[in-house]
This record gives structure tokens, C-alpha cells and sequence, in this order.
């Protein structure tokens, strides 16, 4: 898309309506919000559907197999990113793919809706992995077609688009949660079908008066040859795929354990070609693959803040489950309810940073050192959880504020790192990979996600001291390190901040 194209988009969009933002921020707004409601709700009561005994209406699996397969799940549905970045980019623009994977999703939940066991949860599974890699980096790419290139409203605006992601994912786990613990799980994740059924009816309605001609364009497009040929090779592969899936199942060759190694795997695999690829594009400019070296590192910091953010609904949610005083000044808590704490820290500190970044203008820190930011503040949301385990032991109920102050720190690195993240991603991408880039930044969270899935396993309250200090730690030396080194980073940028 060169700069023409690009200012015509931009002119087509209302850019004044909705906070001082452009009008089509409010269509984004709460069509992301009732998506993180639907995907948010459904994973704050999964892992103890997973766990709970049968006869607790769960399915009975042993906990560290269901820490793995809440990790890799999220892994998955991350990495289906590439192939909704892929059609976006080559095949239908990014407005079709936000609706299409929308539909996938609702479609998801109201399998899992239904009470028929593991085979409905993986199914499940499958139909939410790629709706959400349809939707995701799309929603997110539509956004930065809103503003011109250098429109100082843009960190501002994307941090109000997560403060939108994040009040869905806040009231999911009280509506959700406290249904599918207190009543039944099928009826919890009914309610999560209904969340993604409203954002579709927002983004339908009112697209066509928002959006302008934003997300409808396709960047790179198929010729007729190239169509052919992709189809062909994507039903063969398909084809392939679950033949070999098939095999594997009824051998017994392909167990969950392998798959999971598999998925593991691949999360360091994908981005590594990724990079690869678009570096040696010929469509890549000189000071296109100068940003994306100066990507790299970023990358990996978010791989690393991820890898700690993500255990809230997996390490910490079983923590609040067994660890955790669920008696609260007179108030009985539900487990499920304190993954509303990060998205409610977000809420309540996200127009705090968005107004920060306008305050400081040119002076605000360099997008390195936010990141570096936001890996410190994440190490210390890990490295506060030894002081209970330390003073107490591992064998004695813990305060909930703990677990409220671990969430805290992890909120402000993530205001650091992530909105600031989004938009950089925006800025850096080549543009003839506008939006596979954005799917190479939710990559960050699948491969972090997919390491997970090998480190979840070697939490027990008896190695809590270790867990959270080695994690913790690592995490805190890499944003040190960060930090020293973004003046260089920042030069590689070529000019973007």
C-alpha cells in the first residue's frame, strides 16, 4: 500500500467521533470487547473444567496435563495468526477475516456448550484456535488504518482500544466464572457464545458508517494462477494433516504429550522462518529489513513477558484455586474471579498511560526501553510470590492480596509493553506484509505460550521458592539488559519511535 492508498483510507474514516479518536475506534472498541469477553470467560473457568473431578462436572484430567494443554491451546490460538495475517494480506482484506473468524468462534463456544466430553473440547478447541487467528492480528491491524502515519494520536488510540480488549476480559470471569463454578460449566460457556454473537452484531452494523475504507483493501493480493495453486495445496495439505492426525490417534503414535512437544516445537520454529522470509523478500525495502532486525529483540522481550503474563490463567489460577484464602472480608470469593484482576488494573490504569505518552510527547522513553519497563515489572510480579511461600511455607493458605499485588506489577509492564507493542508493529512492518506482521507480533504470545507448555509442568507447591525466583529473575536481567542496549535498537528503527 503505498502513501496515497494510504491517505485515502484515512479520509474515508469520520476522524473525530469517539474520545477525540477517529469514529471507527468505537467499532473496534466493542467488537474486541465482546470477543475477550467470549475468549476470556470460557478460559477463566477451562483449567478446572479440565481438572475437576467428573463428578464436580469437570472431565477429570490430572492437573500439570491440563496446565500443558491451557498453554498450548494458547499458543495455538495465537499462532493461527498466520494464517488469518495470510488471508488478510493475500486473499480478503482484513474487515472479511474479523467477521469470518468471528463466526468460527461463537461456533466454538457453543460446542463446548454442550456436554459431550473431551472430544467437544478439542473440537471446541480447533474451531476457536482459527476463528481467533482470523480475528485477532486483524481487528488490531484495521485499528492502525484509522490514522495517518505520523498522527500523534495513534499510541493514545491504541491504548484506548486495549482498555476496551481488557473491559471484556474484565467482566468475563465475574459472569462467567461465578455461572460455570457456581451453577454449571456447559452453561458458563454458553454465555461466552452470546459475548461473540454481540460483537458480531456490532461490527456489522456499523462497519460500513465507521470504518470508511479501512480493512477493506487486500495488500498484496493472489493472482488468478497463484489462487489456484495455493487452494490446491492448502486442501492437500489439510487433507494430509488429518489423515496423518487420524493415523496417529488410532496407533497411538500421536498422544497429547507428543502433540504438545510438537506444538512446542513449532512456537520456536514459525517466527525464526517468519523473520527469515520477509528479510529476504524482494518486496522488503533497505530500511524495511533495518526494522526488522530492530524487531528482533522486541520480540524476544515480549516472548519473555508473555511467557509470566499468561501463567495467570494457568500457575496463578491454580494458586488461587489451592494456595489461596477464598474467604474475604465476609465475602466468599470464587477462584475463577481473580482473572479479573489483570483487565481491571488495565481499566484503571490504561487512560493513566495513554495520557502519559501524550504528556511526554518527544520526551517519553523510547519504545526499547518501554519494553525493558515492562520485563522488569514483570519479573517482580513473580519474584513477590516467594515472600509468602518463604515466611509461611508452602503447606498454609495464603492472603489473596498476594495474588492481587502479582497481578498489579505484571499490568504495569504489561501498559508498558503491549498497546506500546501494537503500535510499533504497525509502524515497522513492511508494507507489503502489513498484515502478517501484526501476526508475527501475536506470535510473541504463541511461542511464549508454547515454552510454557514445557515449564507449567514443574510447578508444585513444593518448588514454588524456585519456580517463581528463577522465572522472575530471568525476566528481570533480560530487561537490564534491554535497556542498556536500546540506543542501538532504536537507531535500526529508522526514525520510528
Amino acid at each position: 500500500m503505498d502513501s496515497h492508498q494510504k491517505e485515502q483510507i484515512v479520509q474515508s474514516v469520520p476522524q473525530k467521533g469517539f474520545f477525540g479518536q477517529p469514529k471507527g475506534l468505537f467499532t473496534l472498541f466493542f467488537t474486541e470487547f465482546w470477543e475477550r469477553f467470549s475468549y476470556y470467560g470460557m478460559r477463566a473457568i477451562l483449567l478446572y473444567y479440565m481438572y475437576y473431578e467428573v463428578t464436580k462436572g469437570g472431565l477429570g484430567l490430572d492437573k500439570e496435563t491440563a496446565a500443558s494443554i491451557m498453554a498450548i491451546y494458547g499458543s495455538l490460538v495465537y499462532m493461527s495468526g498466520i494464517i488469518g495475517g495470510w488471508l488478510a494480506d493475500r486473499l480478503l482484506g482484513t474487515s472479511r477475516t474479523v467477521f469470518y473468524g468471528g463466526v468460527l468462534i461463537m461456533i466454538g463456544h457453543i460446542v463446548l456448550a454442550f456436554p459431550f466430553g473431551v472430544s467437544a473440547l478439542f473440537v471446541s478447541m480447533g474451531l476457536i484456535v482459527i476463528g481467533t487467528g482470523l480475528l485477532k492480528p486483524n481487528v488490531s491491524s484495521i485499528v492502525g488504518d484509522l490514522y495517518a502515519d505520523e498522527d500523534p494520536r495513534r499510541d493514545s488510540g491504541f491504548s484506548i482500544f486495549y482498555m476496551g480488549i481488557n473491559a471484556g476480559a474484565l467482566i468475563a470471569p465475574l459472569i462467567v466464572g461465578t455461572v460455570g463454578q457456581q451453577y454449571n460449566f456447559h452453561l458458563g460457556f454458553s454465555l461466552a457464545a452470546f459475548g461473540m454473537l454481540l460483537g458480531l452484531i456490532v461490527f456489522v452494523i456499523t462497519k460500513k458508517k465507521n470504518l470508511g475504507l479501512a480493512g477493506t483493501y487486500v495488500p498484496n493480493p493472489l493472482t488468478g494462477d497463484e489462487k489456484k495453486k495455493v487452494f490446491i495445496r492448502l486442501g492437500g495439505s489439510a487433507l494430509l494433516i488429518a489423515v496423518l492426525g487420524v493415523i496417529g490417534i488410532q496407533t497411538g503414535l500421536l498422544t497429547i504429550k507428543r502433540f504438545i512437544l510438537m506444538v512446542s516445537i513449532l512456537g520456536i520454529v514459525i517466527p525464526a522462518v517468519y523473520f527469515f522470509v520477509m528479510y529476504r523478500s524482494p518486496k522488503t525495502s533497505a530500511v524495511e529489513r533495518s526494522r526488522l532486525l530492530a524487531y528482533i529483540p522486541l520480540f524476544i522481550a515480549a516472548m519473555m513477558f508473555w511467557a509470566i503474563q499468561e501463567q495467570g490463567s494457568i500457575i496463578l489460577a491454580r494458586y488461587a484455586d489451592e494456595r489461596t484464602q477464598l474467604s474475604f472480608a465476609g465475602m466468599e470469593l470464587q477462584s475463577s474471579w481473580f482473572q479479573s484482576l489483570n483487565p481491571l488494573f488495565i481499566v484503571a490504569f490504561a487512560p493513566v498511560f495513554a495520557w502519559l505518552w501524550v504528556k511526554l510527547g518527544n520526551r517519553q522513553p523510547t519504545t526499547p526501553r518501554k519494553f525493558s519497563f515492562g520485563l522488569v515489572f514483570a519479573g517482580l510480579s513473580f519474584i513477590v510470590m516467594i515472600i509468602p511461600a518463604y515466611v509461611n511455607g508452602t503447606e498454609s493458605l495464603v492472603h489473596p492480596m498476594w495474588l492481587v499485588l502479582s497481578f498489579f506489577l505484571v499490568v504495569i509492564g504489561e501498559l508498558c509493553l503491549s498497546p506500546v507493542g501494537l503500535s510499533a508493529t504497525t509502524k515497522l512492518a513492511p508494507s507489503a506484509f502489513t498484515a502478517q506482521t501484526m501476526s508475527l507480533w501475536f506470535l510473541t504470545n504463541a511461542s511464549a505460550q508454547a515454552i510454557n507448555a514445557q515449564i507449567v509442568r514443574f510447578y508444585h507447591p513444593d518448588t514454588e521458592i524456585i519456580y517463581f525466583g528463577v522465572i522472575g529473575g530471568i525476566s528481570v536481567l533480560l530487561g537490564l539488559i534491554l535497556f542498556l542496549v536500546s540506543p542501538k535498537i532504536h537507531k535500526m528503527m529508522k526514525g520510528v519511535n
